[in-house]
């Protein structure tokens, strides 16, 4: 699913973003949403959002719960 527009984005998904220290490499950090923190519909890099564990950065793609 697309990390790219807030609708999709909600607190207790889990997702896989990529932080700012880690943009240029892509690296992708895996956890839980907590906060959303950009106001915007949609964000052409990713919706910003804070993880449970506090840190922040922009949804690359969500992961699907089974």
């Amino acid at each position: 699913m697309d990390g790219k527009t807030r609708a999709n984005v909600k607190p207790g998904m889990l997702v896989n973003i990529v932080l700012k220290k880690d943009q240029r490499s892509g690296t992708l950090t895996e956890g839980i949403v907590k906060d959303l923190l950009t106001s915007a519909p949609f964000h052409h890099r990713g919706i910003k959002v804070r993880l449970d564990d506090g840190q922040i950065g922009r949804v690359q793609e969500i992961i699907p719960e089974d």
